[in-house]
This record gives C-alpha cells, sequence and structure tokens, in this order.
C-alpha cells in the first residue's frame, strides 16, 4: 500500500491540532477515535484521525472530500456491525 498523503502529511503542523474524541454524548470511554481539522500550506483543510491510547501512533490523513464521503457512510450505516 502506498501513502497517497506522503507529500502532505509532513507539511501538516499536528502539534497545534485540536483533537475532538469520537464518542456517543454522555459517555466517556478509554478508547476511542479522535480527529483534527488541520490547515494546510496549500489551503486545504484536511481531516486527521488517530486512537485516543496512541497519540503517538499513525496518524491518518483525509482530504475533504474522503472525509464527507466516510461520515456519509457513517450515516447510511455503511460501517454498522451485522444484526445477529
Amino acid at each position: 500500500m502506498t501513502d497517497d498523503k506522503g507529500h502532505i502529511r509532513h507539511h501538516l503542523d499536528l502539534s497545534r491540532a485540536e483533537w475532538i474524541r469520537g464518542e456517543p454524548a454522555g459517555v466517556t470511554l478509554d478508547e476511542v477515535v479522535e480527529y483534527a481539522f488541520v490547515p494546510h500550506t496549500d489551503g486545504v483543510t484536511y481531516v486527521a484521525m488517530r486512537k485516543s491510547p496512541d497519540p503517538d501512533g499513525v496518524v491518518l490523513v483525509f482530504t475533504p472530500s474522503e472525509w464527507d464521503a466516510f461520515l456519509k457512510g457513517v450515516d447510511d450505516g455503511e460501517f454498522d456491525l451485522p444484526e445477529a
């Protein structure tokens, strides 16, 4: 697999990112996905995503259109667990 954001990732300043925890309202979980909107020098704001227990680990980077497609998939139930 290639890193199609390699030319972008090293220009993102994640040190100033304001991470948002992706957990249900009113519920505090130990391990969640965190995401942040991070401006780039090219004028585009990318979305960075990481695992909360490993803030210095792998960070995924999404373009605005990739993030919108992901959110649409969530809304459509694309990632729901199958019912037993």
